[in-house]
């Protein structure tokens, strides 16, 4: 098992990273090209829209319409995929159910040119599987899954290196590194690479001791150009065993808010809606997404973030896509 190693020097730089696999570009295009996924669903009933075409959009930056370069229905590119569990103690009891039904989320939505790992996030945030394309190995991952729970740990100074949670914090209770796990995966893991990208996150939202905060964590993300999909998903009666029932559930506004400006979508688990019915949804959503890709007018790469807004010509429809991308200078430059 690896683990994420990460120590803060006194630069403010994040000394060390690990390896990880490239997976070969699928696609070339002009560097200069802003390329959104994005969904369309009804607003009323919420149903997918998966037969639209390049004439029912447009796109608009900073408010100005831009022209539509590029556009293809996206049901079939290759998509580069990392599930987030979270195993800290409001959650550890559910790290069965999760197991099942993550297992066979890989092998149904897993193809042969995607890509995906595994990251367990709770008083560390580790990585259980790297990149691949094998359910079997994915499925073998899982069974490392382990909760946690127990007393947060207090870091009252610099961590050792054989550590291995992520950047340590001083004098902060670490029991739910849900913003640092969303931030090293983006930065560390999806930043590099090309494509379809996106995050599962399977947990209650609360975070407690993570070094960055919400602001962070969705920049990584929007930096990464990767959409995150939160599993809302709460143990009620460990919450209410602890004597914490008003506390339950309490980090839904979190998880909104990274999957909204990223793109993405909050499904909430329940008796109703299981997690493996979650999960088949999910796998809907990523098969039945439309590229809109153009040249902005704005020639300038001046590392400035620019708001992105998509509207179709049905008003009954709802766009879902990020909000946004930063202009930032091209590597060559």
């Amino acid at each position: 098992m690896r683990s994420f190693l990460y120590i803060l020097t006194a630069a403010g730089l994040l000394a060390g990273s690990f390896a990880f696999c490239q997976q070969q570009p699928t696609i070339k295009v002009n560097v200069e090209l802003v390329n959104v996924f994005c969904t369309v669903r009804a607003k009323h009933g919420g149903q997918l829209i998966p037969n639209l075409n390049k004439d029912d959009f447009k796109i608009f930056e900073e408010g100005q319409q831009q022209t539509i370069s590029h556009f293809s229905r996206e049901s079939d590119l290759p998509l580069t995929l990392g599930l987030l569990i979270d195993i800290s103690a409001s959650q550890e009891r559910l790290v069965d159910i999760e197991r099942e039904a993550a297992s066979a989320f890989f092998s149904s939505v897993i193809r042969p040119k995607d890509e995906a790992f595994l990251i367990s996030f709770g008083k560390s945030t580790d990585l259980l599987q790297d990149y691949t394309n094998s359910p079997r190995l994915l499925t073998a991952a899982l069974r490392d899954l382990r909760g946690d729970g127990g007393a947060p740990v207090i870091s009252r100074g610099p961590v050792p290196n054989t550590n291995p949670g992520a950047v340590p914090t001083i004098g902060k209770a670490k029991g739910t590194l849900l913003f640092d796990a969303v931030y090293l995966a983006s930065n560390e893991k999806l930043k590099s690479e090309v494509g379809r990208k996106a995050l599962v996150l399977i947990t209650d939202g609360n975070d407690e001791g993570s070094y960055y905060d919400r602001a962070a964590a969705i920049e990584s993300a929007q930096r990464a150009d990767s959409m995150i999909y939160s599993i809302y998903y709460v143990d009620k009666g460990w919450y209410a065993m602890n004597g914490m029932w008003g506390m339950a559930g309490g980090g839904e506004g979190d998880l909104r808010k990274m999957s909204e400006t990223t793109g993405g979508h909050v499904f909430t688990v329940s008796s109703k809606h299981p997690l493996s019915e979650v999960f088949r949804e999910i796998q809907d959503e990523m098969r039945n997404q439309y590229s809109i890709g153009y040249e902005p007018t704005n020639t300038k790469r001046d590392g400035s973030f620019r708001h992105i807004e998509i509207r179709t010509s049905n008003a009954d429809y709802k766009v879902q896509a990020r909000e946004g991308y930063y202009a930032t200078p091209n590597p060559e430059q």
